[in-house]
């Protein structure tokens, strides 16, 4: 996919790695260590924090954190490696495709900030502490988006595609669930897995299907920016970390009871649906909140 150069004027961008450069591998390699999985929920991206972390209920905030870089600023992250700039021109974009649509909603938009962070742990500020065999995450607390980039390398393992269109997915996926955090759905969801926990499962595949049809609209919004080969590569990524396939390969029973994202079929559709339409009225067909 064709991004823009990243613009640190329009992006909150910071690094857990106290001022050290970022590991980043090669664009499109296969070459970094393989990330330890503690369990199949561990390796998906996009889970939500509270349930991952086995958090209590995290209260919102109403503003997010001002971004804090150590010793780096925001340019000196967003060059640190080929991942990174990446990162930062993906964050760009879909800032840019994003904040026009909560306009003319008349709906509040607050950027989401990027903290991109070594192999290792990362202390969130409102979700606790996660490692990176967690994979990247949103945290509603803090408004932000968590990716440790050598997840990309273990994902092009999964995929069987190292392509940039597969980690554009996961990042506008994980940017999905900071649109749910600002519309509010995301506070309703949390409201109804209390209520009713024998749900749980399903409202949080419904969450992360309506996350992959928001990065299907992003997509879909820029196609004159995507090339060729770079739908197979999401399609390919999203079948992936179905949770059938997941369990599958792990060689355990697929469990339905068990899904948190849903089956590589729905992850496939959901994204497809999004980038066919580019409209994100087609991704309410997840949720009727009424």
């Amino acid at each position: 996919m064709r991004l823009n150069r990243f613009d640190t004027s329009k992006i909150k961008v910071r690094s857990s790695n106290g001022g050290r450069g970022m590991p980043g591998g090669r664009a499109g390699g296969v070459g970094c260590g393989t990330i330890v999985i503690v369990a199949i929920g561990a390796l998906v991206f996009g889970i939500d924090p509270a349930q991952m972390l086995g958090m209590v209920d995290g209260a919102q905030q109403t503003t997010a954190p001002q971004s804090q870089q150590g010793n780096l600023s925001e340019a000196e992250i967003c060059t640190s490696g080929p991942y990174a700039t990446e990162a930062c021109n993906a964050l760009t974009s879909l800032n840019e495709t994003w904040e026009p649509e909560f306009a003319r909603a008349n709906i509040g938009f607050e950027q989401p900030t990027l903290n991109l962070f070594p192999s290792g742990r990362v202390a969130t500020q409102g979700c606790g502490t996660a490692s990176s065999a967690s994979g990247p995450f949103y945290c509603p607390a803090d408004y932000t988006i968590y990716i440790d980039t050598t997840f990309y390398d273990q994902l092009a393992r999964m995929s069987g595609t190292g392509g940039d269109f597969a980690r554009l997915y996961v990042m506008a996926h994980e940017y999905g669930h900071h649109i749910q955090n600002l519309t509010g759905l995301a506070t309703q969801v949390r409201s109804l897995k209390q209520q009713n926990p024998r749900n749980a499962n399903q409202l949080q595949v419904r969450m992360e299907l309506q996350a992959d049809c928001y990065a299907g609209v992003w997509a879909g919004k820029n196609r004159n920016l995507i090339e060729r080969g770079d739908l197979e590569e999401g399609m390919r990524a999203a079948a992936a970390i179905g949770d059938d396939t997941l369990q599958r390969n792990a060689g355990q029973r697929i469990n339905p009871e068990g899904f948190t994202h849903g089956t590589s079929q729905q992850r496939m559709e959901a994204l497809r649906r999004g980038l066919d339409s580019a409209n994100s009225d087609a991704c309410n067909v997840y949720f009727d909140m009424s």
